[in-house]
């Protein structure tokens, strides 16, 4: 893996783990807004500073424990909110989405959405006090995965935003259009009992999901056992996981709802990638 055009120590300072891979820069070239040189000190090199917040992401430093060798800090989360605005990052998960969907197959057939909770010491927008952790400030993020755990919407909101109350907001948050779900090809979705109420029922109906939801008081070992059924809502748990390697999704240090949306877009995109055997 080889990282060109970067300063002369960058390949002894920074593990190859957390540099972006030839595969991977290929597919975000072409997706970065066209820049005009002007006078004064040349641009940064594009990759160097998609390289700095790749490093960012996976390592979880903030923006002031960027290696200088990398970049200013301020000159890398200037281009970073650039590209937010831009959104650069939203159009890469599209395209991981799409390489996904040729390669593989989006899984359709058993979807799930689930809710995980992070620290937001900074606080910002959609972040409140946080009901797992002494009312501290938090926010949360809610994932929608097709049947192998590949994102397909996040939203986010405050700490203290039920889960339930996600759920469309979810659903609509996808990049892509999803299929229409037919007799012979239904879709499900897989949600646990933090959505067992009336109007998710509704919901889900809406948009055309058999719906598998953990009913609360139910007895697991009582449920009717259906030949070749297994357990698909651990998926997204997985998901999440799968996510909380980026160590900077651990914490949220962004106060602007939009830059940690674009951290999270990065994300679900490097996750569909791999997922399609790109990376």
């Amino acid at each position: 893996m080889i990282v060109r055009d970067l300063h002369p120590d960058y390949q002894s300072d920074i593990d190859p783990e957390y540099q972006i891979p030839d595969e991977l820069w290929e597919k975000i070239a072409p997706l970065l807004p066209p820049t005009k040189e002007g006078p004064g000190r040349p641009r940064m090199d594009d990759r160097q500073a998609m390289t700095a917040i790749f490093y960012l992401l996976r390592t979880g430093g903030q923006w002031k424990s960027l290696p200088r060798s990398l970049g200013a800090k301020s000159t890398v989360h200037d281009r970073y909110q650039e590209w937010v605005k831009a959104g650069v990052f939203k159009k890469l998960w599209i395209a991981g989405l799409t390489e996904y969907d040729l390669e593989k197959g989006i899984e359709w057939e058993w979807q799930s959405i689930d809710g995980c909770i992070t620290k937001a010491p900074l606080g910002g927008e959609d972040t409140g006090p946080s009901p797992v952790d002494r009312a501290k400030s938090g926010t949360k993020r809610s994932i929608h995965s097709d049947g192998r755990g590949v994102p397909l919407g996040v939203a986010v909101a405050k700490a203290n935003r039920h889960d339930m109350k996600l759920t469309e907001s979810t659903l609509e948050s996808s990049p892509i259009e999803r299929p229409a779900p037919t007799e012979e090809e239904r879709q499900n979705m897989s949600l646990d009992k933090g959505y067992d109420y009336p109007e998710i029922d509704e919901l889900v109906d809406s948009w055309g999901y058999t719906a598998h939801i953990s009913r609360r008081g139910e007895d697991p070992k009582a449920r009717e056992k259906i030949p070749g059924y297994r357990a698909r809502r651990w998926v997204v748990e997985r998901t999440h996981s799968w996510m909380n390697r980026f160590r900077r999704l651990l914490i949220r240090w962004e106060k602007k709802v939009a830059n940690y949306l674009g951290l999270l877009h990065f994300t679900c995109a490097i996750i569909a990638f791999r997922a399609s055997g790109v990376l």
